[in-house]
């Protein structure tokens, strides 16, 4: 069995090593083709190309590499096409991979899946009957995104997320965390303004103002910041003056150390101020209740809030169909209302940890792996094809 296989992010080169690992279990003379990083180069791929040169994020960085990427993208459909494998399976990255299914798809019969879909229950719907067009099957992270799919014509399987599979921090590992940091019994919150430079720029304002209150209301309160490597500085000038001397995890000082540090200041967390994003379903993972915030400029805030569809953007609200994190987000991105949440949040916990436990068990968590469900997801639909 041949499988050509496209990844162009780290969080796409997770899935796709799971994946392959799974096919792997399953079909003993299996190769691999495509585009990916570390972890799929361990599992036997052979790589067309390194997989950075096409993981660029932004629309200004988009355009100044276009020339680059359309090449790109038209020399792997040509590869895909030339070595008709058994399947293509694209991995997240719309803006390249479904690009290389258009492609192929034009030219020849090869079965297409493509993994992670598309947020089109939040908004632009109609991206579902586009991808229908040229994808056959597609692989979903949550619960309830088969339906859009399947009304668009293509076959979904809900596969389940890979923060399920993530490792968590044990006691001993929280303990050992607060010792080494000197942080006592104190209670401590976690404050995750994001991972990228606009976001950091825009919210480390707002959650120093909210630490300010924190800090007032309850001065016994700890502060720690588990930075991302990209935005690490920043953060650390951002935050320089916030009361109280918060604890920054910089990725940069920790070196292999951080990510451990990561799951130890989740675990031993009482409650978490988050920007929007998957981390919040990270903090479910480790059981932290948590508050999201998230703003943007004015001109998104209004294409955003006339294309939205849902009410809520926090995932932890969707899988388990509760509003139990509290969200603020655009112009309701105000100190007060956030800090009078977050300490209601640490003052009484109980909902949220019945949401989070909720999400985890609707997103997989106890069930076959992620990476095994996605390759019996694929094997089913080639046999049901043919």
């Amino acid at each position: 069995m041949h499988v050509f296989v496209i990844a162009g992010e780290p969080s796409g080169d997770r899935l796709g090593a799971a994946l392959m690992a799974g096919l792997k279990g399953r079909v003993p003379d299996i190769r691999f083709t495509g585009i990916g990083g570390e972890r799929m180069l361990g599992e036997g791929l052979d790589s067309l190309f390194p997989m950075d040169e096409i993981s660029i994020m932004g629309i200004a960085e988009i355009l100044a590499e276009y020339r680059h990427l359309k090449r790109r993208i038209r020399e792997t459909a040509e590869a895909v096409i030339a070595a008709k494998p058994d399947v293509l399976v694209t991995i997240d990255l719309p803006e390249f991979s479904l690009r290389v299914a258009r492609l192929v798809k034009a030219r020849s019969d090869i079965r297409v899946v493509h993994y992670v879909a598309p947020t089109v229950w939040a908004w632009r719907p109609g991206r579902a009957a586009k991808m229908a067009r040229h994808v056959d099957q597609v692989l979903a992270l949550l619960p309830f995104e088969p339906p859009y799919m399947e009304e668009a014509g293509m076959r979904c399987d809900f596969v389940g997320h890979p923060v399920v599979t993530d490792p968590q921090a044990s006691a001993a590992e929280v303990a050992a965390f607060r010792a080494r940091h000197g942080l006592g019994e104190a209670p401590l919150a976690l404050m995750l303004p994001g991972s990228r430079r606009s976001e950091v720029t825009r919210l480390a304002p707002v959650f120093g103002e909210v630490a300010a209150r924190l800090h007032r209301d309850r001065p016994d309160l700890r502060l720690v910041l588990p930075a991302a490597a990209p935005v690490a500085g920043l953060v650390r000038e951002l935050c320089a003056g916030w009361p109280g001397a918060p604890l920054i995890l910089d990725p940069a000082r920790l070196g292999d150390a951080m990510a451990a540090e990561k799951r130890a200041a989740f675990a031993a967390a009482d409650v978490a101020l988050a920007a929007s994003g998957t981390v919040s379903l990270e903090l479910a993972a480790a059981g932290t209740p948590m508050v999201v915030a998230y703003d943007m400029g004015f001109l998104s805030r209004q294409i955003i809030g006339r294309l939205l569809r849902v009410d809520t953007v926090t995932l932890v609200n969707l899988v388990s169909e509760t509003r139990a994190v509290p969200e603020f987000i655009g112009e309701a991105c105000r100190p007060d209302p956030i800090a009078e949440a977050l300490l209601g949040v640490l003052d009484a916990p109980q909902e949220q940890a019945r949401a989070m436990q909720l999400t985890m068990e609707r997103l997989g968590r106890g069930g076959p792996p992620p990476g095994e469900r996605a390759a019996d997801a694929v094997l089913s639909g080639l046999a049901d094809a043919t």
